[in-house]
């Protein structure tokens, strides 16, 4: 439908208007389309505005995290590779055990055990995750540690209130890196899907 609308607008506007030229052979009509052209799209798609965007979004972000890092020698800094190397240790110890799903109210009541070995809690994040299909987008939810829920084989249980726009059976848990201040993919990659 884009493409033949496209079509359509060059078929029956913009070509005609490039070769009806006036007396001096400038095609006035399609000059004036190109002006407005440029005078709408311009401040979008100019390199003032991405480079403006770059540094809002992503440098000046990039600057601060630096600061904080690198401030009282370190070590913030020090403390994030203490806990990426946690990770790292301790990442194969992850497992997924009992899951379990309800529905009331019009939500999925979903709930994980997730053994994390010696791994702090904090450390990481559990979701529930929804694939995009059909009209429906990717979806995730994150899970809450319910209280109490630890053992000694440093299980716990983790549950999320999801809409039931979609089935059970669409949802996934996984578990991903997670600490305040550090670029998650970007600085910490891994992830343990529950299939």
């Amino acid at each position: 439908m884009d493409a033949d609308a496209l079509y359509d607008l060059l078929e029956r506007e913009v070509i005609p208007q490039f070769h009806d030229r006036d007396a001096q052979g400038i095609p006035t009509a399609w000059v004036a389309r190109m002006r407005e052209s440029m005078a709408r799209l311009t401040p979008h798609f100019s390199s003032n505005r991405t480079v403006r965007e770059y540094v809002e979004q992503h440098y000046l972000r990039a600057a601060s995290a630096y600061r904080e890092r690198s401030a009282d020698k370190g070590a913030l800094g020090v403390q994030i590779v203490h806990w990426k190397r946690a990770l790292e240790r301790e990442w194969p110890a992850l497992r997924f055990s009992a899951a379990k799903a309800g529905s009331e109210d019009g939500h999925h009541l979903l709930e994980v055990k997730v053994t994390l070995g010696e791994l702090d809690p904090g450390a990481v994040r559990i979701e529930f995750y929804a694939a995009g299909a059909g009209s429906a987008e990717a979806s995730r939810f994150e899970a809450t540690h319910l209280p109490q829920s630890g053992d000694a084989s440093h299980g716990y249980v983790y549950s999320a209130r999801v809409p039931a726009t979609r089935p059970a059976s669409d949802y996934t848990a996984r578990v991903i890196p997670h600490r305040s201040g550090v670029a998650v993919p970007l600085e910490a990659t891994r992830i343990l899907w529950q299939r």
